[in-house]
């Protein structure tokens, strides 16, 4: 897949995340406050939500960032290293956060 509909299918993808964020977590009568994220994040539908939310913003910031650097005429040779360095962080990026929100239990 070419790196701008990656940008573009993330994009999407982010402004239905955004709007969802936006709306449970900033406007009443859903505004949030610990306890209720407490209660949100044991439900797993919300902890998958937030798994792709995260996978969609690094998929567009590391298209985007990729797309930026390669843009200069002296990293352009160096566009494979580019890209398997973004991919590199990318995973370990999504790896992490994804075990933060799956292990995330409420306090006792």
């Amino acid at each position: 897949m070419r790196v701008f509909q990656m940008q573009r299918i993330s994009a999407i993808a982010l402004l239905i995340f955004l709007t969802i964020h936006m709306i449970v977590v900033h406007y009443p009568p859903f505004h949030i406050n610990f306890d209720n994220i407490l209660v949100r994040l044991q439900n797993p539908v919300w902890k998958a939500i937030d798994i792709a939310f995260l996978f969609f913003v690094l998929i567009h910031a590391l298209t985007g960032a990729y797309v930026v650097i390669t843009d200069f005429e002296r990293a352009f040779d160096y566009r494979k290293a580019l890209a398997w360095i973004a991919v590199v962080i990318g995973v370990v990026a999504f790896i992490y956060g994804s075990m933060t929100v799956w292990a995330f239990q409420p306090p006792a």
